[in-house]
């Protein structure tokens, strides 16, 4: 198609029962882009389905499935948007999940504490101090007296205050006269001191000469540790059982409250009452019929649509609004809409440049990256591009292209000889074919390197350079015509006809050519030429005159006489000089040509003269082919494609795309988070 799809706008009334059924339709249809663009406000719907897919996002993650979400299209042809037992059954999996993690941090956290706890001990039980040095520990509380025996049994209340603390302190007897030391860790130091003091406690002032921790101190130290190292064991297993438990009800809640979130911000932007929505949205002319029925289908016809042609829309004709456009080709030429897209989206009703785009780009890149070797490495990377089903698919777009230019430069090094810059793996071949098909074979069909001894092969190159500067003609000369079509669909006749790129432009560019494809052919040039080349360029200068004439309107300029002579002056000068510059310009396509000839030779004559010098030699010759084609491929790859896409934005789009359009972006189901 070289016009952008035809577009409809429907207007839809949906009663508040069905419209999520037909959102979530319109969502994996990807057929409609909404005209409604009221802001989205987070209301009580929107913040609770977020607060359920983020528990289920961290829950996810803590199973161990970093890739819960992933930042590109979601495939929903499986997948809908949740019920209300899915709502709770994500509400019960989140809060058993996050129970698990809680203690598991907690007994980590204990862990931790004690470990380093244990560390600081061994250092201390090493050094024979004074026991009052040991309140210099960080992680350990110590406590050291005697229950006063007037106010309770000794013995009696030891037990009592050993059941009371459990484990969180230690109780160890040190002597006949009933005192005992009570360690506990720095966070537990309170609830020890509270218990000390309901069992009146005596606190004991130890004399210097009593040194050193009690060996108890370590064990029970050690055997807490040991505790927690199986209750981290338990923990792992319990993690392990609710991965096969619920990860698969993880992965599939997680899109589908993605569905259930992006439809409730798009309800969001819609004009509604108590019992219906209402909106608008752009969608294609051909499929506009099959979208209704099916919508009516999914509603059992509890839905009201009205549909309208873009030129029944006041906005559309005053301006004010852009008609979104949608492309449609072939899987080739789709391979290149990335190209036109990032130059500008082409206005509604105008010429689609995407076929004329896909061709002259893989062309011109075949004729400047000739090489039957490196050309299938490229061809080889967009096939494994185009088949790849995890890390690749972000380059998916340059799948095809690749393929194309691929297969154009193996072409162009079947033609010039060339295999991964070898020059004699393909002789005797061609020879071959060449002397089958011509009566005289030739050791390549294409000679790029003007060789001594190769009579005639300068007057080939020129002759290459001169097929170059006829795609040049062709590619300036198609950007024109485009130009004056789409300046007439627009209604803009003064530009498709008197403009220097309109058909006064277009008229004076090809005489200019009709005169030197003369002149080269024998030819001089005649007096009749002034008349040829004069009366474009004098349409062009007087453009806006001649127009106020057919229009009817004032046909006295409303700047000076000086400054009408000056820019219609200036104006001619840009139009020669822009003509000239834009065809020459195609001459880089030949010496981009001439120079991987050349790179690729160089390589060439190295490798050819180091394989004859023995196996160090031969090993050497290896690396640098390796090396050099390596360069070649990336290096000289990556300026070749930026040339293309030069000529094409400069030569080509700059031509016609005056104004660009909207590219159609249609609603779908996209991550949100």
């Amino acid at each position: 198609m070289l016009r952008p799809r035809k577009m409809k706008l429907i207007e839809l009334t949906v009663l508040k029962n069905d419209i999520d059924a037909v959102l979530e339709y319109l969502g994996k249809k990807a057929s409609i882009q909404f005209s409604d663009k009221k802001n989205v406000s987070d209301n009580q719907e929107i913040i609770k389905i977020k607060n359920i897919m983020e528990r289920l996002i961290e829950a996810g993650v803590y199973l161990g499935e970093e890739n819960i979400i992933k930042d590109n299209l979601m495939t929903c042809e499986n997948i809908s948007a949740p019920n209300k037992d899915d709502e709770e059954l994500a509400g019960a999996i989140c809060s058993e999940i996050e129970k698990i993690k809680q203690l598991e941090a907690e007994t980590s956290n204990n862990k931790q504490r004690l470990k380093e706890t244990i560390n600081e001990v061994k250092v201390f039980a090493k050094m024979n101090v004074p026991f009052s040095d040991f309140e210099r520990l960080s992680f350990l509380t110590l406590r050291i007296g005697r229950l006063d025996p007037g106010k309770t049994s000794v013995s009696r209340g030891i037990n009592e205050l050993r059941e009371n603390l459990g484990d969180r302190a230690v109780i160890i007897p040190l002597d006949n006269e009933n005192r005992f030391l009570a360690a506990s860790s720095k966070k537990g130091r309170f609830a020890l001191d509270s218990q000390l003091n309901n069992f009146s406690f005596e606190p004991a002032a130890l004399p210097d000469t009593f040194k050193g921790l009690p060996a108890e101190i370590m064990k029970n130290l050690n055997d807490q540790n040991n505790v927690l190292e199986k209750e981290l064991e338990k923990i792992k297993k319990e993690k392990e059982k609710l991965r096969e438990n619920h990860l698969s009800d993880i992965k599939r809640l997680v899109p589908s409250m993605n569905i259930a979130l992006i439809i409730e911000e798009v309800k969001s932007m819609f004009t509604s009452t108590e019992s219906m929505y209402h909106f608008s949205g752009w969608t294609f002319a051909d499929t506009e019929e099959s979208l209704v029925k099916e919508l009516s289908a999914l509603t059992a016809g509890r839905i009201a649509v009205s549909s309208y042609s873009p030129e029944e829309i006041p906005s559309i004709q005053n301006g004010s609004e852009k008609v979104p456009v949608a492309l449609k080709h072939n899987a080739f030429v789709k391979g290149f809409e990335s190209v036109v897209f990032s130059y500008g989206a082409p206005l509604y009703g105008t010429i689609d440049p995407t076929p004329i785009v896909a061709v002259f780009f893989t062309l011109m890149f075949g004729i400047m990256f000739g090489d039957a070797g490196q050309g299938f490495v490229l061809l080889l990377a967009g096939i494994l591009i185009k088949n790849s089903k995890a890390g690749l698919l972000r380059f998916l777009k340059f799948s095809t292209p690749l393929i194309s230019v691929g297969i154009a430069s193996m072409i162009m090094g079947l033609l010039a000889g060339s295999v991964f810059t070898n020059e004699k793996l393909l002789t005797s071949p061609t020879m071959a074919v060449t002397g089958a098909l011509f009566g005289h074979p030739t050791d390549r069909i294409l000679h790029l390197l003007p060789m001594a001894g190769e009579g005639g092969s300068v007057t080939k190159l020129f002759y290459f350079f001169g097929f170059t500067i006829a795609i040049g003609i062709v590619i300036n000369s198609l950007g024109l015509i485009i130009n004056i079509f789409n300046r007439c669909v627009l209604k803009k006749y003064k530009h498709a006809f008197f403009s220097k790129t309109g058909l006064a432009g277009l008229l004076m560019f090809w005489y200019a050519l009709f005169i030197a494809i003369r002149i080269i052919l024998g030819g001089k040039f005649e007096m009749f030429d002034f008349a040829g080349l004069l009366i474009p360029l004098l349409c062009i200068f007087f453009n806006s005159v001649i127009w106020r004439i057919i229009t009817g309107e004032r046909t006295v300029p409303e700047e000076s006489l000086f400054t009408f002579i000056m820019e219609g002056f200036v104006e001619i000068l840009d139009t020669v000089s822009s003509y000239f510059s834009n065809t020459v310009s195609f001459l880089r396509v030949g010496a981009f040509a001439l120079a991987h000839a050349v790179f690729s030779f160089i390589i060439f004559f190295f490798t050819d003269e180091l394989a004859r010098s023995g196996i160090a030699g031969t090993f050497s010759a290896v690396l640098i082919m390796l090396a050099g084609n390596a360069v070649i491929i990336v290096l000289e790859g990556l300026i070749v494609a930026i040339q293309v896409i030069r000529l094409q934005y400069y030569e080509f789009f700059n031509k016609f795309f005056v104004e660009t359009g909207v590219e159609f972006a249609p609603f779908r189901f996209r991550s949100k988070f």
